[in-house]
């Protein structure tokens, strides 16, 4: 069985998922932890990024590469067009969603857990004491500033973030007024990757992945919550409810499985 080495919360993992799901690939999850075991990650892949998928005796990493290898290994159910042109939009528009909404949903996901205090509060697990979320919910949000800069997030590289997610949420809700996928009349690498890496502006509803429950649906304010870019969220919803599956099952770790990883 396939195995895709993952940290549950990362969007190119998601797109990953997204694509396993629908070429209906059964694969198990091996969820990597923090610790000294990102160096066997980084003895079996050569890094310590996530995802990882491991078929057999190959090992492949980067969400790209791994999508490119399915396609080529499990020809059924094809995400990449063969048609020339479509080809290269759909090639085109992933490293687009790589590039723009993968690295802008993290800096705008971040720039609400300084900001909003409930959002902070929904991704606390379930099993924390409640006094313990009373005292991250009421933490002052000048405190998640100074964090943020310590990342390297400036209140100006999260505005720029948020302006251009928006830009980007806009171009798409264009693109999809007429038609039901991005690229063709069924879904593509391209809508994979679109979907995937918005999790962190909203995450999708219902039991697709292991997060605490008050997060399933929440989503970044001022952008999740704003009607002009519902169009897209409902799309990306059915796209949910045709292809992605419920309740994946998870690997626990191992002695020899990696334990750590840094977020792709």
């Amino acid at each position: 069985m396939l195995e895709l080495y993952q940290f549950e919360l990362s969007h190119y993992c998601e797109k990953i998922r997204l694509i396993l799901d629908y070429k209906g690939l059964p694969y198990r999850k091996v969820e990597v932890t923090p610790g000294v075991g990102q160096l066997d990650l980084f003895r079996m892949s050569g890094q310590r990024q996530v995802p990882v998928l491991k078929d057999g005796s190959t090992v492949i990493a980067d969400s790209t590469e791994i999508a490119e290898y399915l396609e080529k290994t499990y020809p059924d159910r094809p995400i990449i067009p063969t048609d020339p042109k479509q080809r290269g939009l759909c090639l085109l528009m992933e490293q687009w969603a790589d590039e723009s909404i993968g690295l802008n949903a993290r800096k705008c996901m971040i720039g609400a857990l300084g900001k909003d205090q409930s959002f902070r509060q929904s991704f606390l697990p379930n099993t924390i004491p409640d006094f313990l979320k009373t005292v991250v919910s009421s933490m002052p949000n000048e405190l998640f500033s100074v964090l943020e800069l310590g990342v390297g997030l400036t209140p100006d590289a999260i505005k720029a973030a948020e302006a251009s997610m928006k830009r980007d949420l806009a171009a798409l809700c264009f693109i999809l007024l007429d038609q039901p996928y991005l690229i063709t009349d069924h879904p593509t690498l391209a809508d994979f990757a679109v979907a995937g890496l918005t999790m962190y502006v909203k995450f999708p509803d219902g039991d697709y992945l292991d997060i605490p429950q008050p997060l399933k649906g929440k989503g970044v304010p001022g952008i999740a919550d704003v009607g002009t870019f519902a169009p897209f969220f409902e799309w990306r919803d059915r796209l949910y409810a045709d292809f992605r599956k419920t309740g994946t099952p998870s690997a626990s770790s191992s002695a020899n499985r990696p334990t750590s990883i840094q977020i792709d």
